[in-house]
């Protein structure tokens, strides 16, 4: 089957689409990007993609922080993700990655002075995780960039260099993933995803001036609990809570709602998927799909 990508104002060929080697975003990570996910509903042979509005509002914001001019409106971008899903035509769950990036060819870092493309793909995907228990996390030694370095609220494909030490570090220390310090000593998130605890019965949260993405999943879980009538603060968070919390879990685009088993070696609660946790995932699962009239307008029909 032919897979289509939007580039340069055009739907082409996924193996037709290149840039130049010289192109800034690629020398120099100076590019923006969102994850973005499309659900599948079998019983409706509908498609619906999640917050798609919201992705895009924050990839807006991102594009102010590395001094770029976005080619379209909000709804254009909405209205461009419908269409080539609509022309790649899955029938399965699907990952969407629009990415405003600086296309002169130029040599030097400097944002101005810098034209901005936009770029679009989308591929099949399942699960980031898988889904038989747990994951099992440390404590990683690198830190996460502040906002005064390199924003994490600004999705920065750059940044990314952080995260990929990170994760790499952890899997090759024989975990699944790792939780990021600031500068401070603080909890921030995961190496690409938000965290929660649960202490006490109350689901516990980074603040969003903590050096980390204010992520969509991570205000859809917010909200969901408020659905569920489970109480929620943000603060800052101390290491050594992550080891005393009855539940731990993840979330993002990505990783969707996904339970901790252990951290730094020390079982959360008793190691299974904690009650809370897994009232947001049952809930989370059922919205995404379009199947919660209540959380309906959150999710994009794609095919008419």
């Amino acid at each position: 089957m032919t897979e289509y990508v939007y580039l340069n104002g055009e739907y082409i060929e996924s193996d037709k689409a290149v840039i130049p080697i010289r192109t800034h975003a690629f020398l120099y990570g100076t590019s923006v990007f969102e994850g973005i996910r499309a659900y599948y509903n079998a019983d409706e042979d509908q498609m619906y993609a999640f917050r798609v509005k919201e992705h895009y509002q924050r990839l807006l914001a991102s594009a102010k922080v590395m001094w770029m001019e976005s080619p379209y409106t909000l709804d254009e971008y909405i209205q461009i993700t419908k269409d080539l899903l609509k022309k790649n035509a899955y029938k399965t769950d699907a990952y969407i990655r629009p990415t405003l990036f600086k296309s002169s060819i130029k040599v030097g870092p400097t944002l101005t002075d810098n034209e901005d493309s936009f770029l679009i793909f989308t591929t099949p995907f399942g699960n980031y995780f898988g889904t038989d228990s747990g994951l099992k996390l440390c404590v990683s030694n690198w830190r996460r960039t502040s906002d005064n370095a390199i924003p994490p609220r600004a999705k920065v494909s750059g940044a990314y260099a952080n995260s990929a030490l990170i994760k790499t570090d952890a899997h090759e220390a024989g975990f699944d993933d790792a939780v990021v310090l600031s500068e401070s000593g603080e909890v921030t998130e995961g190496s690409a995803m938000n965290i929660f605890l649960v202490i006490n019965g109350v689901l516990t949260t980074t603040n969003t001036t903590n050096d980390i993405l204010i992520g969509v999943t991570r205000n859809t879980v917010i909200e969901l609990a408020h659905e569920l009538g489970i109480p929620v603060k943000e603060r800052s968070i101390d290491r050594t809570e992550l080891y005393n919390a009855d539940e731990i879990f993840c979330c993002g685009t990505g990783a969707q709602i996904v339970p901790v088993e252990s951290v730094d070696h020390r079982i959360i609660g008793d190691g299974k998927t904690g009650e809370i946790t897994r009232k947001i995932q049952n809930l989370y699962y059922d919205v995404v799909r379009g199947k919660s009239e209540k959380f309906k307008e959150w999710c994009l029909p794609v095919y008419d």
